[in-house]
């Protein structure tokens, strides 16, 4: 029998009425890693299509109430942002709900996972694995030396669930998914299908990843991988299984193999051509001096076309010219990832490259080596052996 403590508001939440405003959007915010601490003075804006906008501010509760004057449907985001606190962007319906606010990251190799929903189901799970791991309710803190636990577990319904690695290990892989433990004996549930579950994930100061669960059946949706070189790869499949962690285990593991493929984001060529656009405004923003512009004008570039390296490669550089070090490096990693064609060897060696720089200026001199070895093996070249000399005489002082 599953046992866990804690309550959230869920029941306020689920009885809000909304006021005298037919369209007033009431949302709770809550941090992410400590369980039911309310957030408040975080600002919340409702958006539609980039132009009108309500805002609100949370008060003691972490409670909202912004009025919108337009429909609470999936063409509206919400925004909410506080100092300290990564700035959250997601997709509407809000109206209800409870988001989770996660605060900065300082590891370079660290990121953090959230998952909320609505009010039913009542009890989603995260289950994270990777090599003699996994992370999940009755085992929250992994193995020694894991580096990763379940921060806040929810059985109450509107999350959050929180995942939180503070150093992903490299040559490691690592498969996030979501099981839904109320309906665990119905494998051909499409509750979990209903739930409006989102996944945030989040790296250094940044939302770098967002994940909305699919219109299908099935009570366990498996969400993405980290490859061992630390690219994201979507994976986004809804099956059933049993209610036994081994199974859910057993059907997560399956992505720790790596000869198990996952397939490529099919995009069309309207969407890759409007990437292409936004990628060129991103460049033009981003020789002006516009870094957090350009870094929105990347981002959206890569939600239409995941698979475009060019924007992650620029992103790299407009995160690692702003002072995301971690951002940078998961940047350059996925370009290294995305690299093909003849031009693929310049690519990654430029990426190790620049992954390799950061690590030297924190002091992570085996981690700098590794990366600078890494780029002259795909591309020999005099800066790179200089690069390996200098981290090698600062290792041996």
């Amino acid at each position: 029998m599953k046992k866990k403590l804690g309550h959230v508001f869920a029941v306020m939440l689920a009885a809000c009425a909304c006021g005298a405003f037919a369209d007033e959007v009431q949302v709770q915010v809550l941090s992410a890693v400590v369980k039911d601490q309310r957030i408040p003075g975080a600002q919340v804006i409702i958006q539609k299509n980039g132009a009108a906008s309500a805002t609100g501010t949370t008060n003691d509760q972490g409670t909202a109430h912004p009025v919108t004057g337009f429909a609470d449907g999936a063409d509206s985001l919400i925004i909410i942002k506080k100092p300290g606190y990564s700035n959250l962007v997601a997709k509407c319906p809000c109206k209800g709900m409870t988001y989770a606010l996660s605060p900065v990251m300082k590891n370079l190799d660290g990121l953090r996972i959230v998952l909320n929903w609505g009010a039913n189901p009542r009890d989603l799970d995260s289950h994270i694995a990777f090599p003699h791991n996994h992370i999940y309710f009755e085992h929250k803190q992994g193995n020694a030396n894991a580096d990763a636990y379940l921060d806040v577990d929810n059985i109450l319904g509107f999350g959050p669930e929180t995942v939180t690695i503070t150093r992903k290990h490299a040559g490691e892989s690592y498969v996030y998914a979501v099981h839904d433990y109320t309906d665990r004996l119905n494998p051909r549930s499409d509750n979990l299908a209903h739930s409006h579950a989102k996944v945030l994930v989040y790296i250094g100061q940044s939302l770098v990843r967002s994940y909305y669960v699919p219109n299908r059946v099935g009570n366990l949706w498996t969400v993405f991988r980290i490859t061992p070189e630390g690219a994201f790869q979507d994976i986004n499949t809804m099956r059933g299984t049993s209610d036994q962690p081994q199974d859910v285990l057993g059907s997560v593991n399956t992505y720790l193999d790596a000869s198990t493929q996952v397939e490529e984001t099919a995009v069309s060529a309207s969407d890759a051509d409007r990437a292409a656009a936004i990628n060129k405004a991103g460049e033009r923003a981003y020789h002006a001096g516009n870094l957090d512009e350009a870094i929105d004008l990347y981002g959206q570039a890569i939600d239409l076309d995941p698979n475009y390296g060019q924007a992650y490669s620029n992103l790299g550089l407009a995160h690692a010219k702003a002072g995301h070090t971690a951002e940078a490096i998961w940047a350059n990693r996925k370009a290294i990832a995305l690299a093909s064609g003849p031009t693929a060897p310049t690519v990654r060696a430029s990426s190790y490259y620049n992954i390799a720089k950061i690590y030297e200026a924190a002091g992570q001199y085996d981690d700098a080596l590794e990366q600078y070895q890494s780029a002259r093996r795909e591309k020999p070249n005099r800066v790179y052996d200089k690069a390996i000399a200098r981290v090698r005489r600062l290792m041996n002082r």
